[in-house]
C-alpha cells in the first residue's frame, strides 16, 4: 500500500516534469488539501506552512467564510468583464478604501499587474500634473528589488539571472541601494516621478531598512513631488503585525500596490490603492482588465477582509510574531547568523560555510514543516496568521533540529 501511494506522487512528478516548462524547481511535495496552517500531500503526510504561498495564505488555507463566499458567488454570477457594472465592486472598492485610508482603488489580477498598473499610471501622473517632458519621465527603484516578472519588471531587477536573456529593457528607471536615504536623494532629478520600493525586502531575504529611512523617504518624495509607490503585496494586510507596512514608520504612500492576501489564497486579486490625484489621470480606455475587478474576485476579497478584521489576525501576526522571533533568536548553533523580520515575515539566515538553506529547508520538510530557501544562505519563515503559541514553539524546535550538525 506504501508503495502506491509513493508511486503516486512520483508519477505526478513525473509528468509535471514532462509537460510542464521548468521554470520552478519546487520541493518535491506533492500537496493535496490544505487547512488553517497545514497541508497534506498525496501520501497523507501533515505539513505546517511556512510559506502561506508567499504571504497569499494569511488568512490561512482554505478558510471556511472565504470558502463560502466563493462557492455563493460562483453560483450566481462570475465575470461580467468592465464592460458592464456588477453588485460586489462598489462594495468591495469602499470597503478596500475604507480599511486602508485610501481614496480609490484600480483593481487588478496579480501582483505584477498591480505593479505595472502603478507604472503607468505615474508616469501618465508626471506628464500630465507634474509638467515632465514627454517620454522623459523616470522611476526609481532599488537593488535587490522584486516586483514581479514581467518584462518591463525584470528589466530593472539587479538578479542577473532574472535578466538574463530577455533584454532589451524598458528605459526611465535608475537604481539605488536599498535603506539609504543619501542615495535615493542624489538620485531624484526633475524628471523623477516616483519611488518604487518595498518596505522590507521579501524575496531578497526579509531584509529591513534603517530606522527612519521611510520617515525621510516620503520627506524627500514630498519636497521633490515624487510619487512614492510602496510595493506591499508580499508585506500587506497583517503579515509584519500591521495591517500595512508602512504603519511601523507613521508614514502613507501615495501608491500602495497590494495583492497575494488580499483575496486570502483563495482567487488572484490585486490592486492599486491611491489618492484621487494620481489615479485620477486615468480616463476611459486608458487602462483595463477583463477579470480585474470581477464579482467572483471581489466577494472573495471582501470576506478575506472581513476575517482578517473579525478574527483579530493582523494582531495575532504581531504577537505570534515576536514569540516566534524570539524563539528563533535563542537558538545557539554556529550556522546560525542571524534571524531577522517583523511580525510572521520571519528569516533565518546562515553563514555562508553552512553548506547553504536548502539542505536545511529539506531537512524541515522531512520534520513537517515547508519553508523556502532564498539567496542560497537565507531561510523564509512565514506560516498563515492563525497560528498559535504551541506551533509557533514547534516551528523553533523544527528548525533548530534541522540545523546541521556541528
Amino acid at each position: 500500500m506504501t508503495t502506491a501511494v509513493l508511486s503516486r506522487a512520483a508519477d505526478l512528478i513525473e509528468r509535471e516534469n514532462h509537460y510542464g516548462a521548468h521554470n520552478y524547481k519546487p520541493l518535491d511535495v506533492v500537496l493535496t488539501r490544505g487547512e488553517g496552517v497545514h497541508v497534506w500531500d498525496v501520501d497523507g503526510k501533515r505539513y505546517l506552512d511556512c510559506l502561506s504561498a508567499y504571504s497569499a495564505v494569511n488568512q490561512g488555507h482554505c478558510h471556511p467564510r472565504i470558502i463560502g463566499a466563493l462557492t455563493e458567488q460562483a453560483q450566481r454570477l462570475t465575470l461580467t468583464s468592465r464592460a458592464f457594472r456588477n453588485d460586489q465592486l462598489p462594495a468591495f472598492l469602499e470597503e478596500l478604501c475604507t480599511l486602508t485610508n485610501s481614496h480609490m482603488a484600480l483593481p487588478m489580477n496579480s501582483g505584477a499587474e498591480a505593479v505595472e498598473s502603478a507604472l503607468k499610471t505615474v508616469r501618465k501622473w508626471g506628464y500630465e500634473v507634474k509638467g515632465v517632458p514627454a517620454d522623459r519621465a523616470e522611476i526609481i527603484v532599488c537593488s535587490e528589488n522584486f516586483h514581479g516578472r514581467t518584462l518591463a519588471i525584470v528589466g530593472f531587477s539587479s538578479d542577473d539571472q532574472t535578466r538574463a536573456g530577455f533584454g532589451p529593457f524598458t528605459p526611465g528607471f535608475r537604481m539605488v541601494p536599498y535603506g539609504d536615504v543619501a542615495a535615493f536623494e542624489a538620485a531624484i532629478t526633475p524628471n523623477t516621478v516616483g519611488f518604487l520600493v518595498e518596505p522590507i525586502q521579501g524575496e531578497a531575504g526579509v531584509v529591513i531598512p534603517p530606522a527612519g529611512y521611510f520617515t525621510r523617504v516620503r520627506e524627500l518624495c514630498t519636497a521633490h513631488n515624487v510619487v512614492l509607490i510602496l510595493d506591499e503585496i508580499q508585506t500587506g494586510f497583517g503579515r509584519t503585525g500591521k495591517l500595512l507596512a508602512e504603519e511601523h514608520e507613521g508614514i502613507e504612500a501615495d501608491l500602495t500596490l497590494v495583492g497575494k492576501a488580499l483575496a486570502g489564497g483563495v482567487y488572484p486579486v490585486s490592486a492599486v490603492l491611491s489618492n484621487a490625484q494620481v489615479l485620477g489621470v486615468l480616463k476611459p480606455g486608458d487602462h483595463g482588465s477583463t477579470f480585474g475587478g470581477n464579482p467572483l474576485a471581489c466577494a472573495v476579497a471582501r470576506m478575506a477582509l472581513k476575517v482578517l478584521v473579525d478574527e483579530g489576525m493582523v494582531e495575532n501576526s504581531a504577537v505570534m510574531g515576536a514569540r516566534l522571533k524570539a524563539t528563533l533568536a535563542s537558538i545557539r548553533h554556529p550556522a546560525v547568523k542571524e534571524v531577522r523580520g517583523r511580525g510572521l515575515m520571519l528569516a533565518v539566515e546562515l553563514h555562508p560555510q553552512a553548506g547553504g538553506a536548502r539542505p536545511v529547508v529539506e531537512a524541515l520538510a522531512a520534520r513537517g514543516l515547508l519553508a523556502k530557501d532564498t539567496h542560497d544562505h537565507t531561510i523564509r519563515i512565514s506560516p498563515p496568521l492563525v497560528l498559535t503559541a504551541g506551533e509557533a514553539d514547534w516551528i523553533a524546535e523544527q528548525v533548530q533540529a534541522a540545523l546541521p550538525p556541528t
